[in-house]
């Protein structure tokens, strides 16, 4: 069984990466790593395990005494970066679901994330977790950036069109999220009261998605951001120019192409039914993410649309698809949960 710890477990993905680990048939979780509440159970913040386990959180110091060969880090924004190095020495494999290592470029990060990267010398060494367009280098990588929940939406909907060159100009994604994506510790702004019915735009530009998505497909990319009501889900809306005399059987063909064996991405683009493009609402729980799209024929344009669960294909889930990669495990392992219907 492989040994792996996790760092900052207490938040929202650290309770899914403690999900799905508990029932990874190949997995022994030997340390969930939580300051504030150390010394308590890990079924306190994350009462959906409550007979699953009996672990509580240690303190981050106590990994230097712990065995372990992965280390997952689910830590903040901002402040990874800076303890890189010490994490690196902890563990054979490390997964960093924080944002501090997606962005190749440190002025690009700085321009985004409103600080200066304090450690751009690691940045080449840790490699994209989109098992899609990167499985081979994971195969053999040891140091692995998750990418962000609407990026990774953005990425799967967006790159096979530009792979195979149909479309051009800036792409304009206007992204939705549930509440679930602000964290643990969202603020006021997260309070059922503000929340409830409220469509808020958040990021009316320069979400910092947005960089990720243009680093992957090599396009201008302007992005908005609104909350919704839902507590998980994102949905990315992609809107393009179409090449000149590209046709819709062009684009479902690079669709499907791009993800004929694919194990999490499936091709939604249907003409009838409740559920004919892709919807977060259906893949609560899983590690899917559905693509589709829809062409206007009278303008030349698309709309590329992506959806899955922020939590698990947008987070924990695809750490988990790149563990498996990175091992030579099934890709489905751990992660075989088909989503809820009704929800």
């Amino acid at each position: 069984m492989l040994r792996v710890a996790i760092v900052g477990a207490s938040g929202y993905i650290g309770g899914e990466l403690l999900r799905l680990l508990f029932g990874h048939p190949r997995v022994t979780v030997v340390a969930a790593t939580s300051d504030r509440l150390a010394g308590r159970r890990v079924d306190g913040p994350h009462p959906n395990l409550r007979g699953h386990t009996d672990m509580c959180f240690v303190g981050h110091d106590a990994l230097e005494s712990v065995d372990f060969e992965v280390l997952f880090l689910a830590a903040p924004h901002r402040e990874t970066m800076g303890k890189m190095a010490g994490f690196l020495k902890l563990a054979e494999t490390v997964i960093d679901l924080s944002g501090d290592f997606r962005l190749r470029d440190p002025e690009t990060y700085a321009f985004y994330y409103g600080a200066t990267h304090t450690a751009p010398h690691l940045i080449p060494e840790f490699t994209t977790g989109l098992p899609e367009w990167h499985r081979a280098e994971l195969a053999t990588s040891d140091r692995i950036s998750i990418p962000g929940c609407m990026a990774t939406a953005g990425i799967l909907a967006v790159r096979p069109m530009t792979q195979a060159g149909l479309i051009e100009g800036t792409v304009r994604v206007d992204a939705r999220t549930g509440s679930s994506g602000s964290g643990v510790s969202s603020g006021p702004a997260g309070a059922h009261a503000e929340r409830s019915g409220a469509l808020r735009v958040f990021a009316p530009s320069r979400h910092r998605h947005e960089a990720e998505i243009a680093q992957a497909t090599d396009r201008t990319v302007r992005m908005t951001a609104t909350g919704v009501e839902a507590v998980r889900g994102v949905q990315v809306l992609c809107h393009a120019k179409l090449a000149s005399g590209v046709s819709e059987r062009d684009v479902r063909s690079a669709f499907r192409a791009a993800y004929r064996n694919e194990p999490f991405v499936r091709v939604i683009a249907q003409r009838h039914g409740l559920y004919r493009l892709p919807e977060p609402k259906i893949l609560t729980g899983s590690n899917f993410c559905d693509v589709g799209f829809a062409v206007s024929a009278d303008d030349g344009t698309v709309v590329l649309i992506g959806a899955l669960d922020n939590l698990v294909k947008g987070g924990a889930g695809g750490a988990v698809q790149c563990l498996n990669v990175r091992f030579g495990w099934p890709e489905r392992t751990g992660l075989e949960f088909p989503g809820l219907h009704p929800n």
